[in-house]
């Protein structure tokens, strides 16, 4: 299915464009650009267009949660940020961010601290956002703590908003057969017997069955215990395809459960990773009646590429 670039699509392609001379490096000084929009509108496609046309040892692209990971990582290390940001980035002049956002305070210093070693180098920066840059770090306690930083990108990158009319997740465009797309959504799956210990960093996690690369657990023990966004990282590097059993209907249970869903969500489908879905009720009532948790329409847009909802017993 060929899809032509609405309007919004195509003026962001056309800066996107100017960043990259005709023998595909990363233009010098070149302002950047903060793509923002609501989900499934093709911010991800354009950026990953973009550094597609760049040789591969200037150009670095990242999921939002796995360059955190392994920012905390390298900084934990190095004990400095300007030494980590240094290792994980290189000689890059090109540097992609895809969905990024502030929701937590102590999140936020760090990525003031890194957007700012950033634009220091001179480093041509795109960043994908669900929000625009006013929005970012929305909590009222915290958000004029942040004003200095949002400045700071409304004035180093251009910002452009990609919001057509069609959530494109929805067409089911992508190739079903492998990757993020291959898993299923199913409706009253009876859970699977036994327990398997997997450690997670200081932390073990209790999944119902390990094998070779597939991981089965339930939601309890995935969302409602202190699992983090590294956590999903360090086990995506391990495990290729996941399912996720007894997952009730979002309103039910604590945001933070919820929230932590949205993260694992974000990082299986940056990888790429099978998911199937063992659920309590088709996706839009799963999440319907959900309040208080950022990000929630993403998942659903996400969700839609596997949603086929049948009752398990068709299987």
């Amino acid at each position: 299915m060929t899809i032509e670039l609405d309007a919004d699509q195509r003026a962001a392609a056309d800066r996107l464009a100017l960043l990259v001379d005709g023998r595909g490096r990363p233009v010098k000084g070149a302002r950047g650009v903060y793509l923002h929009g609501r989900p499934g509108r093709g911010k991800t496609m354009l950026m990953d267009r973009c550094i597609a046309t760049v040789a591969a040892d200037r150009a670095k692209r990242y999921h939002f949660h796995r360059f955190f990971a392994e920012l905390h990582s390298a900084a934990h290390e190095s004990g400095s940020i300007d030494t980590a940001i240094e290792r994980l980035l290189g000689s890059a002049r090109l540097v992609c961010f895809d969905e990024f956002h502030v929701h937590d305070i102590g999140d936020a210093m760090l990525i003031a601290r890194m957007l700012d070693a950033l634009f220091a180098r001179r480093i041509a920066l795109v960043l994908t956002s669900n929000y625009p840059p006013e929005r970012l770090l929305p909590n009222p306690l915290f958000h004029d703590r942040f004003l200095p930083t949002i400045a700071r990108i409304v004035e180093r990158l251009d910002v452009i908003s990609i919001d057509g009319p069609i959530d494109y997740r929805t067409l089911h465009m992508r190739d079903a057969s492998t990757g993020f797309t291959a898993g299923r959504y199913l409706i009253g799956c009876a859970p699977t017997e036994g327990a398997v210990e997997v450690p997670i960093g200081d932390r073990t996690l209790r999944a119902r069955a390990v094998d070779d690369d597939a991981i089965t657990v339930d939601f309890t023990a995935l969302c409602g215990a202190a699992t983090s966004a590294a956590d999903y990282v360090r086990l995506a590097q391990r495990f290729r395809r996941w399912t996720i059993e007894d997952v009730p209907r979002l309103r039910e249970v604590p945001p933070d459960w919820a929230m932590r869903l949205v993260n694992l969500v974000d990082v299986l489908y940056d990888a790429d990773l099978e998911l199937t879905v063992c659920a309590a009720a088709p996706l839009p009532e799963l999440v319907d009646g959900l309040t208080g948790v950022p990000d929630i329409s993403r998942t659903e847009s996400r969700l839609c590429e596997i949603s086929q909802p049948v009752t398990a017993t068709a299987w």
